[in-house]
């Protein structure tokens, strides 16, 4: 009896943990596993302008690492079939000792001029974490086979002209390859190459509640409006560049930016370059730098970044959608009057790192034209037909008054409150708010793309594509007399367009909100609340977060996420600081990057992933560490390390093997079994006897 019973529970633990084990490796050879990093760069709160340079480079070569790491865990899908330490041992410990080395070196450099900072070591380590997109019907097969099949007609439908239909044609084999090659290796993990999306990212607009509110103004607010034309980028100007947070670095984004306003925008661009550079803006006074990450079809087109760093070799493929219309709107405070901008001051809005950071920065919206009311910030939206979809970014419009940048390039700036207030000293700046539309039709889900090729942001490869990731960078270089009659217009309560000259504006428009030009509206949207229509649902139909009337206030983190299951109805989400909301946000130190001296004249982010929730801490830092910039990221003290969340730790994700597997795996068990059982029946038999 002992021996049988002993022999059952030893097989169904060894069974069970290999079960785990495969379960896990399953995961991981599906390739619907990324790379969770700690996002070193976020708690640099404070780094002397001597390390600057050296530190920036060393930090975009931390993201280097990254994305060579989960190239490579894509690539190695047979490897990690035939062995389950595989990943751990091949891909993730050398990960980990290049970061360190690495994030020595930052400490170094930071040692060198000013205090060294503790604690960074403990960043080093990264986790492999389950993406969510195991299982998916219609992925990088399907996609494939379209992009080899179909690729011909997507261009059609896109209405790109004959050349590009041909060479696009031309490259059918090279594209089908792809996408097949992806199908088998990636088993439906989404996406032409091979990492998202996946239908499991999109939402129908429609089955979204409103949830867009917006504070009330007072009676001392700034109620104008500046906006700005720059065009939509019909110059194609790309680069996969960060001038922002990795200057001087070729490929620093890793993926591939539309530059709209300044042209000379690049890794390398100066102060100075940019000051001289030419403008896609109407008021050529404007040449202030606005750009974001593309958008694309997910068609097999052979783009000419498609063998390319930053582009199809980081997972970034398929056909660039131009935007359709780019506005541009500056608005005020419903509180106060705002201050002038200073010279190349740098805004970065959203997280494009959010998939894996978590929420706290993500802060971009998604939404379709006539439904502005209701919008989303971690799906993407399946517009109605005669609908466009929608990408707004609300900037932070509160500024330190010392700053043109930050170490982390957040905490020279922050969003007001939800009553619109700056807090910590900040002072009221106009709130850029910036509207892309893009004539998308909605992808067909059911076949995976096929019929109508998904779509997706450009991201950094293990961010997956997805739409919490979304984000807008914004160089300020608008000459001073433009700036001053912004800020005038704006405190004068006028509608003003750069185009026209300031003094030209709309006068009798105080307290009017932006407008935009219509853009076509669907049939009878649920809730009869059209954005683009009527100004108290969206202004200037931008729709995004809740200030909407003239855009103030907390931007895109006062935007719900809702889905299709669990709508937020009309949740405000001014309650949840983001982004370093200025109430929470510690003020830099006199260390950072100094705004120039106007005397001086000087021009000095059913199966998917479901991104981490701001309540949960990431596997990186603490939610006040990951939100605030406050004491627990000032490197003068000791930096937290990281700890794995439930939402971060690879997990099995499906069951392997059928019923005939379990028993041929179970048969020690069953032995023990009939061993137990005829112990009992000697037993009794024993007892009988006795008796």
């Amino acid at each position: 009896m002992l021996g049988g019973g002993g022999l059952v529970a030893a097989n169904v633990y060894a069974t069970a943990s290999e079960s785990g084990q495969s379960q896990a490796g399953q995961v991981l050879a599906s390739g619907a596993a990324t790379i969770d990093c700690p996002d070193v760069g976020s708690q640099l709160t404070a780094v002397p302008d001597e390390a600057k340079a050296e530190v920036d480079k060393e930090l975009a070569l931390l993201d280097k690492q990254i994305a060579e790491a989960y190239q490579r865990l894509q690539q190695s899908t047979q490897a990690i079939q035939q062995d389950g330490a595989f990943a751990e041992n091949s891909i993730m410990n050398p990960l980990k000792e290049k970061r360190a080395a690495t994030i020595e070196r930052i400490a170094i450099a930071v040692d060198r001029v000013g205090d060294r900072p503790q604690g960074l070591e403990a960043f080093a380590a990264c986790i492999l974490r389950a993406s969510g997109n195991q299982g998916e019907q219609g992925g990088d097969g399907q996609n494939g086979e379209q992009g080899g099949e179909e690729q011909q007609q997507g261009d059609n439908q896109d209405g790109q002209n004959q050349g590009e239909g041909q060479d696009n044609g031309q490259n059918q084999d090279n594209g089908q390859g792809q996408g097949d090659e992806q199908g088998d290796q990636q088993g439906g993990n989404g996406g032409q190459a091979g990492n998202g999306p996946v239908a499991a990212d999109f939402v129908d607009i429609k089955s979204v509640q409103p949830n867009v509110q917006s504070p009330r103004k007072q009676g001392n607010a700034s109620r104008g409006t500046f906006s700005t034309a720059c065009g939509v980028n019909e110059n194609g100007l790309f680069n996969s560049d960060n001038v922002i947070v990795a200057p001087g670095v070729t490929n620093g984004a890793h993926h591939f930016h539309d530059y709209v306003g300044n042209q000379g925008n690049n890794a390398f661009a100066s102060d100075q370059d940019l000051a001289d550079a030419d403008t896609s803006c109407e008021n050529q006074g404007d040449k202030s730098s606005y750009f974001w990450p593309v958008i694309r079809l997910q068609n097999g087109a052979q783009e000419q970044d498609a063998g390319s760093p930053g582009g199809g070799i980081e997972g970034n493929a398929g056909e660039i959608v131009t935007p359709k219309q780019v506005t541009m709107t500056f608005v005020g405070n419903p509180q106060s009057k705002v201050t002038e901008m200073p010279k190349l001051l740098r805004i970065i809005t959203g997280d494009a790192k959010a998939f894996v950071n978590g929420t706290a920065n993500a802060n971009a919206s998604w939404s379709c034209t006539g439904f502005e009311d209701r919008q989303l910030k971690d799906k993407y939206p399946l517009c109605p037909q005669g609908s466009d979809v929608v990408r707004t970014f609300k900037f932070q419009s509160c500024w330190d008054g010392n700053n043109i940048d930050s170490a982390n390039h957040r905490t020279h700036v922050a969003f007001a409150d939800a009553n619109g207030v700056c807090g910590n000293g900040f002072k009221a700046i106009p709130q850029l708010v910036q509207r892309i539309v893009y004539d998308i039709d909605a992808p067909s889900l059911n076949d995976g793309g096929r019929t109508t090729p998904l779509f997706a942001v450009d991201s950094f490869p293990e961010q997956l594509h997805k739409p919490v990731t979304d984000h807008g960078d914004f160089i300020n270089v608008f000459d001073e007399d433009l700036m001053g009659e912004m800020v005038d217009c704006i405190n004068g309560g006028r509608k003003c367009d750069a185009a026209d000259g300031a003094g030209d504006g709309d006068g009798g428009g105080a307290g009017e909100e932006p407008g935009n030009s219509p853009s076509p509206t669907p049939e009878n949207p649920p809730g009869g609340n059209n954005g683009d229509d009527d100004p108290a649902d969206n202004g200037n139909g931008n729709g995004n977060g809740g200030d909407n009337g003239n855009g103030n206030g907390n931007g895109g983190e006062d935007t719900p996420s809702p889905t299709a299951t669990a709508p937020s109805g009309g949740n405000n989400q001014d309650d949840e600081p983001a982004d370093n909301g200025a109430e929470n946000t510690q003020k830099p130190s006199a260390d950072s990057t100094q705004a120039p001296n106007p005397a001086d004249g000087e021009d000095k982010g059913n199966g998917e992933a479901v991104p981490k929730a701001e309540s949960s801490p990431s596997a990186v830092q603490s939610d006040d560490a990951a939100a605030t910039g406050g004491d627990d990221n000032d490197l003068g003290g000791a930096v937290p390390g990281p700890e794995p969340s439930s939402a971060s730790v690879l997990e099995p994700q499906a069951t392997s093997g059928g019923l005939a597997d379990t028993g041929t795996q179970l048969w020690p068990a069953a032995a023990g079994a009939l061993l137990l059982l005829a112990g009992f029946v000697l037993l009794r038999r024993i007892n009988s006897r006795q008796t």
